[in-house]
């Protein structure tokens, strides 16, 4: 598969279908309806990336700016194609989101992770370690806030995230 060209771009309209069936293939994340993946393709396209292999969405990256913080995005969903996992591919997303110019000013990444998921927790380490940042944790929806089976969500706080010739 990694011999195969991948290109990473903001997500259009046409692309919310397979968005969708990415999200349900994973059979990780909750899946949301298909009217917000239509929202995510057209009002949050600046703050959402997808990967692109032959036509089909191997990658996505959901995240909005939070409204009472706007220099921080809160990455909301990561969805990875099976096959194309190990590769870096969600780093390469939020790196994509990060270096638009509307985005430059963006200092903070927000997320949550349940605590079970450790390839996500390790992305975003990873991901803090090449911005060369901090990331700390804490908790922040806890089991009983939810309606159905749902393991607790810790928030991750990435940065002070620096741009070149910032000191």
């Amino acid at each position: 598969m990694s011999e195969k060209k991948i290109y990473i771009r903001k997500p259009k309209k046409e692309f919310a279908k397979k968005i969708y069936k990415l999200v349900e293939d994973t059979k990780i994340l909750d899946l949301n309806s298909e009217y917000l993946y239509l929202l995510q393709t057209t009002h949050f396209k600046e703050s959402c990336s997808i990967a692109l292999c032959e036509e089909n969405i191997v990658g996505f990256v959901s995240g909005y700016r939070l409204p009472n913080k706007p220099d921080t995005l809160f990455v909301w969903q990561v969805a990875i194609d099976e096959n194309f996992r190990g590769m870096g591919l969600a780093a390469k997303l939020i790196a994509n989101t990060l270096k638009r110019k509307i985005n430059s000013d963006i200092k903070y990444i927000h997320t949550t992770v349940s605590p079970s998921n450790k390839s996500s927790i390790k992305m975003f380490t990873k991901l803090a370690n090449y911005l060369k940042t901090e990331i700390k944790s804490k908790q922040f929806f806890e089991k009983e806030d939810f309606v159905d089976q749902h393991e607790e969500e810790n928030l991750y706080e990435i940065g002070p995230i620096k741009r070149k010739g910032e000191k």
